[in-house]
């Protein structure tokens, strides 16, 4: 096994005078020039991006075969999403699918439940009337079977990590990421596809590079689009109820964001040509949220439109059965 990250206490439940639950993790702010602004823990251990990752994982078929495909905004912002299975996001994907000559059966993800209904506290529905479309990943696979299909490669075998899609997307994270292909760490994610862990200001520099005004040496425009796409379909990339579409409310389109499962979250700035990135120890969402806040008040970010729209991620007083306060939930670092 290798070295565990070395995080540090970021946000504490407080009963009387007395700590009592503590939760630790990790942040980084990075400019898009590679310096790093202002972090609070482990900066150097590589921590896998999971969805976090997306917006490289497009850029490969963004920058290469936009105009072959057709590929709108729209588009795009579904193939970076973690999307809810809604009808805009199933019939998108099935779009992409079309123009690659594929459909749904060639999708490798899996099928789960939508998260509409897990992000919206709804009783799921019955099994048959949802399948790999709905599976929050289904616009990343579509774009890589876009991809292999571009680069004349076998859709079968696109999850493969010696894939040329999967290769061309290592290359891709590789480039923004300023981590060197040999040794970007990796591991298979839900969706059954390689992701990779890079230490947090690696990832917040990729996310930085996404903001920049000018052209890329290698992948050209493609960066902007996928800024522009994200920013401006913030629903598509993610969908009602989650924590991505309020954050991007809150950036009134100055904002990109993404999550990633077990408590990964980059958002990035365009005016400030900035991003954070924030991992916390143990994947919890509500208190991975409560941390981003912080960082956001922090630096400066937060104005009275967003504060409005994350009001309902910071906590109120910790309280018993019987309704009475008992404690609170606070934030226990301070950005450096």
């Amino acid at each position: 096994m290798n070295a565990l990250p070395q995080h540090v206490p970021l946000i504490a439940t407080i009963r009387g005078d007395q700590p009592e639950n503590i939760f630790y993790g990790s942040v980084a702010v990075v400019l898009s020039n590679g310096r790093l602004l202002s972090s609070v823990g482990d900066m150097r251990t590589p921590m896998y991006t999971r969805s976090a990752l997306k917006p490289f994982q497009a850029m490969p078929l963004v920058a290469g075969f936009a105009d072959q495909y057709a590929l709108s905004d729209a588009d795009i912002a579904v193939l970076c999403a973690s999307h809810n299975g809604e009808a805009a996001h199933s019939t998108r994907v099935a779009s992409l699918l079309k123009r690659a000559g594929r459909s749904d059966s060639d999708l490798q993800c899996g099928i789960h439940v939508p998260y509409y209904y897990t992000s919206n506290h709804l009783p799921p529905p019955e099994k048959g009337s949802y399948g790999r479309l709905q599976h929050n990943c289904s616009g990343k696979h579509a774009g890589m079977l876009m991809l292999a299909n571009a680069l004349g490669e076998p859709a079968s075998t696109y999850t493969q990590r010696t894939h040329r899609v999967q290769e061309a997307i290592a290359d891709s994270v590789a480039h923004f990421s300023g981590v060197a292909s040999g040794k970007l760490v990796a591991g298979i994610d839900g969706c059954s596809v390689p992701n990779y862990a890079i230490p947090l200001p690696a990832l917040a520099y990729a996310y930085s590079r996404l903001t920049r005004a000018e052209p890329d040496e290698i992948y050209g425009n493609a960066p902007m689009r996928i800024f522009q796409a994200m920013s401006q379909h913030a629903a598509l990339v993610s969908g009602m109820g989650r924590n991505d579409l309020a954050l991007n409310r809150a950036g009134a389109g100055d904002w990109i964001a993404k999550l990633g499962a077990d408590g990964v979250q980059a958002i990035a700035s365009r005016s400030r040509q900035t991003a954070i990135t924030v991992k916390i120890a143990d994947g919890d969402l509500p208190m991975l949220m409560l941390i981003v806040v912080t960082v956001l008040e922090q630096m400066g970010w937060m104005t009275d439109t967003a504060r409005h729209a994350l009001k309902s991620y910071v906590p109120g007083p910790l309280r018993n059965v019987a309704g009475h306060e008992v404690g609170h939930t606070t934030a226990v670092f301070q950005m450096s």
